[in-house]
């Protein structure tokens, strides 16, 4: 499940990638189609990337959330119930050793 996951936002983000050197080429092609300066073209890339990696933090945050939720429908626990829970047993052992002496 988890690798399911972890393969999605993976190719979530390389999707952003490839649409960042995708972005490149077409700044490059207006560039030289529409007469636009170096500085020009930079701060049009500037704002692309920007956008880009806004809307990669908003995926990885939404994905994050979905797995969080898709764990617990299907009972998956957190590391921290996990230790909580060991810690409990730890305590309820000793507690045994303690009584059976």
């Amino acid at each position: 499940m988890l690798e399911i996951v972890e393969k999605t936002l993976l190719t979530g983000i390389g999707a952003v990638a490839l649409t960042q050197k995708k972005a490149e080429e077409l700044i490059d092609d207006l560039k030289k189609r529409m007469n636009l300066t170096e500085d020009e073209g930079k701060n049009l890339l500037d704002k692309l990337r920007d956008t880009a990696k806004d809307n990669q933090k908003k995926l990885e945050e939404i994905a994050q959330d979905e797995v969080k939720k898709a764990c617990e429908r299907i009972g998956v626990i957190t590391t921290e119930e996990f230790k909580e829970l060991k810690n409990k047993v730890e305590q309820l052992e000793k507690q045994l050793k303690t009584q059976a002496k």
